[in-house]
């Protein structure tokens, strides 16, 4: 436990002073919330009036998902790349470890993006109706499914390819996530494979726990899927991490 402490210091550190690319996860969410809930042009789900209400929450899984999937995986591989992580390799911290030190850095800066999104949301007009109390574990659940993508691909592609890959992934996600515009606009075989991703589920999740869409809680489904990617990704990212 001491081992796997020092290292959540010593990444947490490593990625403040990255200072650029945490600014770039907090500047783009809160720039796409702003402008859609100001400029309204985006597809709404019936009963929400006001863009923002539908907006917020579902910015706030585009937040987690740049963060723990995106900057986590080219962090990753770029360390790898360089040569960081084949030193860490002869320390006594292990693959195991080091994986799990990574998402615990990643969910400490999303604390920071949790509370900007919510307190810009709040500053639009955004009225949350439901309970933050359900929101935090599927933030939880979700985060760890990400940052097993993103360590997966960090692990076993080249630098520049995990460059590519997670950026190409964050698109995908956000077309398919419910993030922008709601998972019932997309054609029925489309939105059956999107609710079965963590994004959608994520999306899902967060709309009903904090009221957005009026729904009345959390569907089942989308704490099984987050549970199971949950589950899944970080395994298969230890199984396959290549240190160098």
């Amino acid at each position: 436990m001491t081992r796997l402490r020092a290292q959540i210091k010593a990444e947490l550190l490593m990625t403040l002073r990255r200072g650029d690319s945490v600014l770039l996860n907090l500047a783009i969410p809160l720039g796409l919330l702003v402008f859609f809930s100001v400029v309204d042009v985006l597809p709404k789900p019936a009963g929400v009036h006001h863009p923002v209400q539908f907006l917020t929450p579902g910015i706030l899984a585009l937040a987690v998902m740049s963060t723990s999937m995106v900057s986590l995986g080219i962090a990753t591989g770029f360390e790898r790349q360089y040569g960081v992580l084949k030193r860490l390799r002869v320390t006594p911290l292990g693959r195991g470890r080091l994986l799990a030190a990574k998402i615990a850095t990643v969910l400490l800066v999303e604390v920071i993006q949790v509370a900007a999104v919510m307190a810009v949301g709040l500053l639009l007009g955004w009225n949350p109706t439901g309970s933050l109390g359900l929101a935090l574990p599927a933030i939880v659940m979700a985060t760890v499914a990400f940052a097993g993508l993103g360590l997966l691909m960090a692990g076993a592609l080249k630098a520049e390819v995990t460059l590519a890959a997670a950026n190409g992934l964050y698109l995908l996600l956000l077309l398919l996530g419910g993030m922008v515009f709601p998972l019932t606009k997309l054609p029925a075989a489309l939105r059956y494979v999107a609710e079965a991703l963590p994004a959608g589920a994520l999306s899902d999740a967060l709309h009903g726990s904090l009221g957005a869409t009026g729904a009345a809680g959390v569907p089942g489904r989308a704490w099984l899927v987050l549970a199971c990617w949950a589950v899944a990704t970080p395994l298969v990212a230890t199984r396959f991490f290549r240190w160098e």
